[in-house]
């Protein structure tokens, strides 16, 4: 079995190959990475000799470079990880997640019908349902509420997701989709809540929280996405659509003030800045159908999960201070700089 796994040296994407290196030795995994700003090749040095695993610097929006591993590789299953998430930059510059959110995941989809597939798999994010109301705890994102987008992100990753679906029913193509809420774990780029707050409560910086800090997220270890991945590419029914959630529903604000617990640090750090434009108040995620069909169900607690992602970045400092030494610096201060 050959797989290639787009946007692999990202954060999910980086552990997912782990996990499935791990899980299935026999297979053949092909890393395909433009590496932007949020892709990092050192995360897969663990990796990077392992004779069952080749890494390509490509973007999926090149149609030829992706014509090209297709048919040096003949892959069984892609898995598209590839995607411009973060909801911020897409508000300052729209256009590039438009061209590798869609127009990237056509390119993969052209190629997957040309050279044959057993499946495509697109991962998307529960950000394409839009919110929920804080007021009503009742109610969860299933995979059929209906898609309504808060931002270019959202929005480029809703249209990916019509578009996979589309060629499921236009040509046929052999696709799945999952729908996750927020991850967290190892790898994760410095620029995301937990992360971010992490780092600087380490240098005894501010920790700058949008508006009140009310916004709640549904919190997912990353490995129980990777699980999740593995077994809807395995055994997930073509042409269906499945949500992958924790049920660990925290406000930004209680997260950031258990890291400062954690880490032995005054809340008194904390900052709030100006809210993000269009924020979603709500995410969280029905997971009944994938536990129903494929029995997955999350294995960490988010006290437990929390505790480990804080452990990991203790003890490898040199892979974020590498991040926060070049690029991002000069992105962080034009987006929180002036709140």
């Amino acid at each position: 079995m050959t797989i290639i796994v787009t946007g692999g040296a990202g954060f999910i994407g980086s552990n997912f190959i782990f996990h499935m290196l791990q899980k299935y030795p026999q297979y053949r995994i092909v890393c395909v990475d433009k590496l932007t700003y949020a892709g990092n090749l050192s995360t897969l040095a663990p990796v990077m000799e392992e004779p069952n695993f080749r890494f390509v610097k490509l973007d999926i929006c090149d149609k030829a470079g992706v014509q090209q591993v297709f048919e040096e590789e003949h892959p069984d299953i892609v898995v598209n990880f590839a995607a411009e998430s973060h909801v911020d930059r897409s508000i300052e510059d729209p256009d590039i997640f438009l061209q590798t959110n869609i127009l990237g995941t056509a390119t993969l989809m052209n190629a997957c019908r040309k050279y044959g597939i057993r499946r495509y798999h697109q991962v998307s994010t529960d950000e394409v349902y839009g919110d929920l109301p804080l007021d009503r705890p009742d109610l969860f994102f299933t995979e059929n509420t209906p898609l309504h987008t808060s931002s270019p992100y959202s929005s480029s990753k809703a249209g990916a997701d019509l578009l996979v679906l589309a060629y499921h029913r236009t040509y046929g193509l052999p696709v799945t989709i999952s729908r996750c809420s927020n991850n967290y774990g190892p790898y994760h780029f410095p620029e995301k809540l937990i992360p971010l707050m992490i780092v600087n409560a380490l240098h005894d910086k501010p920790l700058p929280v949008y508006g009140k800090g009310e916004n709640v997220r549904d919190w997912l270890y990353v490995e129980d996405h990777c699980k999740a991945i593995d077994l809807i590419i395995h055994k997930g029914r073509e042409g269906e659509v499945y949500n992958v959630g924790g049920h660990n529903e925290m406000r930004n604000i209680d997260i950031v003030k258990l890291i400062c617990k954690e880490l032995g640090k005054p809340e008194s750090l904390i900052t709030f800045v100006a809210d993000r434009k269009g924020h979603d108040m709500r995410y969280a995620i029905d997971p009944t159908k994938i536990h129903a069909e494929l029995g997955w169900l999350p294995e960490t607690k988010f006290a437990d999960g929390i505790k480990k992602t804080i452990r990991w970045y203790l003890d490898n400092r040199t892979w974020w201070e590498t991040i926060i030494s070049g690029e991002y610096r000069d992105y962080y201060e034009k987006m929180y700089g002036n709140r």
